[in-house]
């Protein structure tokens, strides 16, 4: 806690964290009222934070030279911009839903690479909505605070983020990955514990840069809506697989049959890699994700080179199973893999991206951890 004393001048009053999360399988299936099955990573954002009295949140960053202030009194939706904009929505949906918080000194401290598809912006107000909370021993229920978090990013920072990394955040627990039923609203604890059973759960950053992920995003989101829209159905959730075929032949536009079929068929890789995680069969998931990532490839086309190298070359090294995680254009894939064969994939994508001639790639270890919680 030195740095904190050196930036703010007083000890500390605690320390809170949140965790970055990587998404096991269920790819743009959110906003289709889908299911989801995300880990936590041990990767996370930390915030040692102090109480004050005078209705200021001053912030800092590890990653940043200023201190940001902002008076309570005066928080109003996008009134503080840049990095500083995501600490003061969460300051910001509390004081909207009557939380009693007050001042705080907050320094944040994150080992998550940012721009990697890795979630920081959601661990960043969950950390924070979890500090500004626990200084004042205000409790909430984890999942209450998951749903404060997206407000806080679709409302105050101006982002149409769906729930699921919210919920990750704070709703995982170690050794399970979280089973989100968007829809039904509703969670489970599945057990994923990939060292248990002698493998390992590899994700590597691609550093490809996000390419018109914004606006390819939204597209993606509009035509799974039209297609909702031309089948007359809420959404594409209700489309159930043995109905799909059906479904396909009714709409107009081959661009939008290949939508509609990799959310439909990714559905029910969810389903299906619950069942089998149920039973054991941790190793049988991983061709689950590689057809996730042939869907995301051909069906979603969401992919880049880089994602599908890596995808391409961690199999070809002995993966049981490979896939790009998040939204496309960039970003990570995630790769099953023998616990002994770890060294040698990572080895062989490292090599791979020198021959074409990409960036050096980076990998975390993605042991499933707990969600967010009070440190000391």
């Amino acid at each position: 806690m030195s740095r904190f004393v050196e930036v703010f001048g007083v000890e500390a009053d605690g320390v809170w964290r949140a965790p970055g999360r990587v998404n096991l399988i269920g790819e743009h299936t959110d906003y289709n009222d889908g299911l989801v099955l995300p880990i936590a990573l041990p990767n996370q954002i930390t915030i040692t934070a102090s109480a004050r009295t005078d209705g200021v949140i001053a912030v800092a960053s590890s990653g940043q030279q200023d201190v940001v202030e902002f008076s309570l009194d005066s928080l109003a939706a996008g009134s503080v911009k840049d990095w500083a904009a995501y600490p003061a929505g969460a300051a910001w949906v509390l004081l909207q839903d009557k939380y009693e918080i007050g001042g705080a000194n907050l320094l944040i401290e994150s080992d998550l690479p940012t721009g990697a598809g890795l979630s920081s912006s959601a661990a960043l107000l969950c950390a924070t909505a979890v500090a500004l909370l626990g200084l004042h021993s205000i409790e909430v229920d984890p999942a209450e605070v998951a749903r404060l978090a997206q407000r806080a990013e679709n409302q105050y920072v101006g982002a149409p983020v769906g729930l699921m990394d919210q919920m990750a955040s704070m709703c995982c627990t170690a050794g399970h990955a979280l089973y989100f039923d968007i829809r039904a609203m509703s969670t489970a604890q599945i057990p994923f514990d990939p060292p248990a059973d002698g493998l390992a759960l590899l994700v590597v950053d691609v550093k490809a840069p996000h390419r018109h992920v914004d606006g390819e995003y939204a597209a993606r989101r509009k035509s799974c809506e039209r297609a909702a829209a031309e089948l007359g159905v809420p959404a594409l959730r209700s489309i159930a697989y043995e109905d799909l075929d059906d479904a396909l032949a009714r709409l107009t536009d081959e661009v939008t049959r290949r939508r509609v079929r990799h959310v439909v068929t990714e559905i029910r890789r969810v389903e299906d890699a619950v069942a089998l995680m149920h039973e054991g069969r941790l190793r049988d998931v991983g061709p689950l994700f590689t057809a996730s990532h042939a869907s995301l490839r051909d069906d979603f086309e969401i992919t880049v080179p880089e994602l599908d190298v890596a995808v391409d070359t961690a199999l070809a090294a002995g993966a049981l199973g490979a896939r790009m995680t998040g939204g496309g254009f960039g970003g990570c894939i995630i790769a099953l893999v023998e616990a002994s064969a770890t060294d040698t994939v990572l080895a062989a994508i490292d090599k791979a991206f020198e021959e074409n001639g990409f960036s050096a790639p980076s990998s975390l270890d993605a042991t499933p951890s707990p969600g967010a919680s009070r440190i000391s």
